[in-house]
């Protein structure tokens, strides 16, 4: 009877060590560094993780998972989110991280937007919402006014930046997000003074740096080309910006404009429209629109690209002396034109 319990005992002992194992020790089986589970609702969250682990092939056992899962209260206590499981985690720390709604954090990276499409395609590749849910609300003036912008001043929510936002967050908590980034952007270096000083509102600034992000990526010469945009608007003049045409028409592959282009019919047509357009045409970078706010005072009219194709410009204040430089630039454009079409 002894011999019995002993191998009774034994058994059990070896029962409890290998579900220890089983439970503490590792439990993955991918080699990837890690992957994602995604709940996208609140419904039937149960499936939506066993499906996900099952046929991912993220864990070596689904089943005692959902043994683990139905004896913990998981189920209930599941929110939507994204959650990342890393490399040799064991079932234990999996169940901990789920039932603590520890998310991984989605890393919202942006550069220059233009469109709302591309901003939208950016919210679906990085959040649950689909990129079709936020065009329709990156289009709609009733949604968008919740956040307090239009279809036109959308982007100047925007400062380029890197943003960590949990991959369930909505389109207008997103957008909210942004705008309580840019309203610390704009409380700081006495940004709003400095733009009462130019004689601005924050929109101006925000489309006056758009044009001039688009215009040159020579962070040593934004300054003298937003001087250029201020001086036409103080003389009543037409901006004449070539990148608000480019966005008037949604073709920003375009290396040379003709008489047809300035044709179009748009409000963001500055050859055709006096004043600034109705809002920004890209969303432009902090140092360019410090370079706005810190714009020099000076009496240039015009500027165009050198002929050398270094990315600098040649500023002028007489119409004849711009004539000048720009029948140079259009010359070489002319010949490298041709030399590209005979290689």
């Amino acid at each position: 009877m002894k011999r019995i319990i002993r191998f009774l005992f034994l058994l059990f002992l070896l029962a409890a060590i290998l579900l220890a194992w089983l439970i503490f020790g590792s439990g993955t089986a991918f080699n990837e560094k890690s992957k994602f589970v995604y709940i996208h609702d609140s419904a039937d969250v149960k499936t939506q993780v066993l499906q996900q682990l099952d046929e991912g092939g993220i864990v070596y056992s689904p089943g005692l998972f959902k043994i683990l899962g139905n004896n913990t209260d998981l189920w209930r206590r599941l929110k939507p989110g994204k959650f990342e499981i890393k490399k040799s985690e064991s079932l234990y720390k999996i169940l901990r991280m789920f039932r603590n709604n520890t998310q991984s954090p989605s890393r919202l990276v942006i550069n220059k937007l233009r469109i709302s499409e591309d901003f939208a395609k950016l919210i679906g590749k990085n959040f649950s919402t689909d990129s079709a849910t936020a065009m329709q609300f990156l289009t709609s003036n009733d949604s968008l006014e919740q956040v307090g912008v239009d279809t036109n001043t959308l982007m100047t929510l925007v400062i380029p930046d890197t943003y960590i936002l949990n991959w369930n967050t909505s389109v207008k908590k997103l957008l909210t997000r942004l705008r309580s980034e840019k309203e610390n952007f704009w409380n700081k270096d006495n940004r709003r003074e400095k733009a009462t000083a130019q004689g601005l509102t924050e929109l101006q600034v925000y489309t006056i740096a758009s044009i001039v992000e688009e215009e040159t990526n020579k962070n040593d010469e934004k300054g003298n080309v937003a001087s250029v945009y201020i001086n036409r608007l103080n003389h009543n003049m037409y901006l004449g910006a070539d990148p608000t045409i480019k966005f008037a028409l949604k073709d920003f592959a375009l290396k040379r404009l003709y008489y047809g282009h300035l044709e179009v019919q748009s409000p963001y047509n500055t050859y055709k429209n006096k004043g600034l357009p109705p809002g920004p045409i890209c969303t432009p970078s902090p140092v360019t629109i410090d370079a706005v706010l810190n714009a020099p005072k000076t009496e240039y009219l015009f500027f165009v690209a050198k002929a050398d194709f270094s990315g600098h410009h040649q500023f002028s204040i007489t119409y004849a002396e711009h004539e000048q430089y720009a029948k140079l630039y259009q010359q070489a454009l002319t010949e490298w034109e041709a030399k590209q079409k005979n290689k």
